[in-house]
């Protein structure tokens, strides 16, 4: 099978994207819009982007009628947000907030979630996450012809991570329980991990 990317159409290109491309890591973005409401919506092409000085990027497509998502607006507004971590345990909650509910409407209180003060920036936390992260934000890339796609890039200013998941310096990956994204409508727990040493030192 050979798939000619370069002349397909914007959705047939993105079902092998996101069935070949798996699993990916969940940024489910916090912000706050002008109005002062707080926002919640999960992405899925997301990405460390540099170690020095730290840096996460994801992508955020426009609506289907070619208008900017509300998380997009928000940070064009705030230039800041907070990226957190999705586990087993917030899976339906995560999911019920990929709903487009209008800029008036709190995904928050929607889906039965806490939203606490965050250290660095006006955008909140998730009281729930496993692990949430501040970033301001660094710039915005532009793509696309079909539909608009806004890869956005942030510095990471601030870290909160659950006690009990903070282990010899880092997040105990067993105890993370992460959960990632496949193709079409599946996910993927990350409990069945395994370990390969390094041929170096590491890290």
């Amino acid at each position: 099978m050979k798939l000619d990317i370069a002349n397909m159409k914007y959705q047939d290109s993105r079902k092998f994207l996101i069935s070949a491309i798996t699993p990916r890591p969940i940024a489910w973005v916090s912000t706050i819009g002008e109005n002062g409401v707080f926002n919640l919506a999960p992405f899925s092409f997301f990405c460390p982007v540099s170690s020095n000085p730290p840096m996460l990027g994801f992508n955020a497509n426009s609506n289907r009628d070619g208008t900017k998502k509300d998380t997009l607006r928000n940070i064009e507004f705030a230039k800041e947000y907070v990226i957190n971590v999705v586990n087993e345990e917030l899976g339906q909650q995560m999911n019920q907030s990929s709903q487009e509910y209008p800029p008036d409407v709190s995904e928050f209180k929607e889906v039965g979630l806490t939203p606490i003060k965050a250290d660095r920036v006006k955008a909140p936390l998730v009281a729930e996450a496993p692990v949430s992260m501040e970033c301001r934000l660094t710039q915005i890339l532009e793509f696309g012809k079909e539909r608009k796609s806004y890869f956005i890039i942030g510095e990471l200013l601030m870290a909160h991570v659950k006690d009990e998941l903070w282990v010899n310096g880092q997040v105990d990956q067993t105890k993370l329980r992460s959960i990632a994204r496949m193709g079409g409508e599946w996910f993927c727990r990350t409990r069945d991990v395994f370990e390969l040493k390094r041929p170096y030192p590491y890290p």
